[in-house]
Parts: C-alpha cells; structure tokens; sequence
C-alpha cells in the first residue's frame, strides 16, 4: 500500500484530507508542519507522496517545495501543493518550484485522486 504525507497546520484539514486518502486505500499519516515531516524524509523516512499546504507560519509549503527539490534523493518524489489560493501566479510559482499538481481547498475525493493518479503518472 502507498504511503502519503499529509503536511498542514490545520489539524482538520490534514485530518479530513488523511480520511480522503484512507477511502482512497492509501495510508497517510499527518504532520502539523513542514519541520516534522522534514526532520522524518532527514531520517530516511519517505513517502510515496507528499501533499503540502503553501499557507503555514514561518516555513511555508514553497520553502519546503524548493528544500525538497534541491536535494537529488527527494528531486522525483511526488508533490501535490493544496492552498486557499487560486491566484494564477501561486499556481505558476508552485508548479516552477517543482510541485506536481495543485488542488483547492476544500478538495474533493475526485479532485485528489485525479492530482495523485497524475503526480505518481509524471513520476514514473
């Protein structure tokens, strides 16, 4: 079974997006914050996916985006951006930096699915 990160502040919405991930027959585990998740990939943990909220005080989803991909082991994991933001230049930037997909919240099971089957597609 594949693996998931969940990475947000928002304790509900990394929750209710772990349940997405579960009925989706995926495991997940949740982290409240770049710098846990940062510190697990630190000590050899990986998921096969990581789905990063951009919004979050101090460390943003972008700065763990562009963290991720200057380090050669994680340049082919697979990122999908989740945000509040529909702008067009959050949108660019995210996809610039390396993400893989980008979803709204509140994202729907569909919408995730689709995100995830095209993110894991690119990554082959």
């Amino acid at each position: 079974m594949k693996e998931v990160w969940v990475v947000d502040d928002d304790e509900e919405m990394a929750r209710a997006v772990s349940l997405m991930l579960k009925l989706l027959d995926y495991e997940s585990k949740h982290f409240l914050g770049p710098r846990p998740a940062a510190q697990a990939l630190l000590a050899g943990k990986r998921p096969d996916l990581l789905i990063l909220d951009i919004n979050m005080p101090e460390v943003t989803g972008l700065d763990m985006l562009e963290f991720l991909r200057r380090r050669p082991e994680w340049k082919r994991l697979p990122v999908i951006m989740l945000s509040s933001e529909a702008a067009d230049i959050m949108v660019d930037k995210a996809m610039k930096l390396g993400a893989d997909g980008y979803v709204m919240k509140p994202v729907t099971i569909e919408e995730l699915e689709k995100a995830m089957a095209q993110a894991f597609y690119k990554n082959l």
